[in-house]
């Protein structure tokens, strides 16, 4: 199976500027990788929960980052990152499923709503093992 998304996976966005870290929520039947980080299901994806802020959003989709460049002259004016993503992380890990759904991976990506495009760091903690 390819690399798991656990708990500890650094996330980056391509309209953030900073990275951000996913929080899987620990679900009875889901694997832990290393004995102690929980893996995460494709369904885990909400923002604030799952995703944190990835510092300043600067996509010009963003209603608040308009607002701020229409009120600094056209000056791209970044504002604060709020996720808002509304489907499911993809592609799957083919292979592995619990509780009905199948694996995120870290090859695996979500979209925000505002046009940015949220993936994995390859380097995750702990072992890469599902146990």
């Amino acid at each position: 199976m390819p690399q798991p998304l656990v708990t500890g996976t650094l996330l980056k966005c391509s309209m953030g500027v900073a990275p951000s870290v996913f929080a899987a929520t620990p679900l009875p039947g889901l694997p832990l990788v290393n004995g102690a980080l929980p893996a995460a299901t494709i369904d885990q994806f909400l923002p604030m929960v799952n995703i944190p802020p990835f510092g300043m959003c600067q996509s010009m989709a963003n209603p608040q980052v308009i607002a701020a460049t229409a009120a600094a002259m056209g000056a791209l004016t970044p504002m604060p990152c709020i996720p808002n993503v509304v489907a499911p992380w993809v592609p799957p890990a083919i292979s592995s499923i619990a509780s009905g759904q199948p694996f995120a991976t870290v090859a695996s990506k979500c979209m925000c709503i505002w046009g940015g495009m949220i993936e994995a760091s390859p380097t995750i903690p702990g072992s890469l093992n599902l146990t």
